[in-house]
């Protein structure tokens, strides 16, 4: 492996425009790792070099190399899937990964536990069912975020087919992802592809990009790079959007220079100015982000060094646009509607809940074998969601009994007679043992947490009271846990910073209540709270809106809410 060090940008710029040494890497029958470099190439080929932190410490006693494995990542734009690919995917996950697919916070599978010598032919496997990994991961526009919402039914395809032109129009130019991967012959020209969006070196940092349409806010849109928020005509065709930049779940630890931020909204455009504004955002970033100092890379702060006047005015010079003022857009909540629902089509929608998206066989919970069993029979798609979990969607009304019967032969409902409110509604990041990032757990620890706060809620008659939980193994906030009215961030090993206060409409952050304490000082610090909230709240008044109108917590310094209207305000107390 090589021992050279060099920074980031600069393997970008000699990468030969994301090659480089991938091949002589994933041919090296000596180490199951990448070299140095090639371990950051990959991440824009839609993998992530992990290890099994279970057992480093093990095979270090045993002088062995650490057990090296591949996380994969799909480019899914709104998680949907055909129940073929559904098919294709699940051979995936059985043949090559650790027999589980994992629905990610923004809408895509992640598989888990790929060797080296296999990830080709995994990578191959996955292009078989009509799905790449290109741009999945790494210092480009990822997997677009679309809202999961079946209801109306004709405003979310075009919502989703914006969404899809989107995510190929900003797709990297390069071919090196089918050269390696697919075995596609290299041409003239090859590793000298002309990049007109992202240039030499790609952009500062990773970018993320969301579709919402209220008044459902499931995929957070705020707290994406780029936002588009649907705004509909009087037919309920969808008019264009309104357009927010900024937003950004990661921080450091003791940094006051890193921090979580909301978007801003800059205001409408019609939906023809679509892809002109998403390439002049995109090209703001690439041209003025920080390429110095990578923590502070990240389009949220190039907002606020340079000025939000100065960054729209950027985007309408490039955009060759106007925005107009800002349509209201009214959010009611940004969870998931557990069950059965109608779309305005008269087809029917079912939305699992699913713990931490995690979808494997386990004993008298055999989710992987029923939701094989379902896509063999369903006419209609899947759709992940931005909470992780999935809807079984475009069910004729004559289908659902064959439809409910699988689920429950499988224990498919069980996340959705969870005991509280907060279970159905929690989400979770991967953390340990795959995570290199990881200080805490996150997913394995899920379950047992909100098992343990079940007690608490039922004392203070809080079981069915919709608070949102969110648990990250670390302060990069792969959850968007800066998001949850209750969240724990990980510090180390058992150890957690607890923060309060976000609203249920992901329109405000939480902030620093207790920091680095255990689960025992979590539950004490809670107890109360909730004592009070089940006493003193007001009708319709979320757990984070309480603790900022009884002055238990206040907003932390940094930018942290999105000015909501009246509309807005009334749409989500009665909701």
């Amino acid at each position: 492996m090589s021992t050279t060090t060099h920074s980031v940008e600069d393997i970008k710029a000699e990468s030969h425009r994301l090659r480089g040494s991938l091949l002589e890497s994933l041919a090296d029958p000596v180490t199951g790792a990448l070299r140095e470099d090639d371990q950051t190439l990959i991440k824009y080929h839609g993998s992530y070099q992990q290890d099994d932190r279970d057992i480093r410490d093990e095979r270090r006693r045993q002088k062995l190399e650490p057990a090296y494995q591949f996380m994969i990542r799909t480019r899914t734009p709104g998680g949907v899937v055909t129940p073929e690919q559904w098919l294709k995917l699940d051979a995936v996950a059985t043949r090559f990964a650790n027999h589980s697919l994992r629905i990610t916070t923004r809408q895509a599978f992640q598989f888990h536990g790929v060797i080296k010598r296999e990830l080709k032919a995994t990578m191959q496997a996955i292009n078989a069912a009509l799905i790449d990994t290109l741009a999945a991961c790494g210092d480009v526009n990822r997997n677009v975020q679309v809202a999961a919402n079946p209801l109306l039914s004709k405003a979310h395809t075009d919502l989703h087919g914006d969404a899809a032109a989107t995510s190929e129009h900003l797709l990297p130019n390069t071919r090196a992802y089918y050269e390696i991967w697919l075995d596609e012959e290299r041409v003239a020209g090859s590793g000298e592809e002309e990049e007109p969006v992202y240039g030499d070196k790609y952009l500062p940092r990773k970018f993320k990009i969301g579709f919402a349409l209220p008044p459902v806010n499931d995929v957070d849109v705020y707290a994406n790079d780029l936002g588009f928020i649907g705004v509909l005509d009087d037919n309920g065709k969808l008019a264009g959007y309104d357009v927010t930049i900024g937003g950004g779940m990661g921080s450091t630890h003791g940094d006051a220079e890193t921090y979580p931020r909301l978007a801003n909204n800059i205001g409408f455009i019609p939906r023809q100015a679509l892809l002109d504004v998403a390439t002049a955002v995109v090209t703001t970033q690439r041209d003025f982000g920080n390429r110095v100092l990578r923590k502070r890379a990240r389009f949220k702060y190039t907002i606020d060094d340079h000025g939000l006047d100065f960054v729209v005015a950027e985007i309408e010079r490039r955009a060759g646009v106007k925005f107009a003022a800002p349509r209201a857009a009214a959010f009611a909540h940004n969870g998931d509607r557990y069950g059965w629902v109608e779309g305005e089509d008269g087809r029917w929608h079912l939305t699992l809940s699913l713990p931490a998206g995690r979808i494997a066989d386990r004993p008298g919970a055999p989710h992987l074998t029923g939701l094989r069993e379902i896509a063999n029979v369903h006419r209609g798609d899947f759709r992940m969601t931005g909470n992780q979990n999935l809807v079984i969607a475009g069910v004729p009304a004559g289908e659902r009994k064959r439809i409910d019967a699988l689920v429950r032969d499988h224990g498919l409902d069980a996340g959705n007679r969870a005991p509280t409110a907060l279970a159905r509604a929690a989400m979770a990041c991967v953390a340990l043992p795959t995570c290199g990032l990881a200080m805490a757990e996150a997913e394995r620890y899920l379950p047992d947490f909100a098992a343990r706060l079940e007690p608490l809620l039922d004392r203070h008659g809080l079981r069915e009271a919709p608070i949102l939980l969110r648990i990250s193994g670390c302060p990069n906030g792969c959850s968007r846990p800066y998001l949850g009215e209750i969240a724990l961030v990980g510090k180390a090993p058992g150890r957690y910073n607890l923060m309060l206060g976000a609203d249920h409409r992901g329109q405000r952050l939480n902030t620093l209540y207790r920091e680095n304490i255990t689960e025992a000082e979590i539950v004490e610090a809670l107890d109360p709270l909730l004592a009070r909230y089940a006493a003193e709240r007001q009708p319709g008044e979320g757990f984070g809106d309480f603790l900022h109108s009884a002055g238990l917590v206040a907003l932390p310094s940094y930018p942290t809410h999105v000015q909501v209207d009246a509309a807005s305000a009334a749409l989500g107390e009665a909701a």
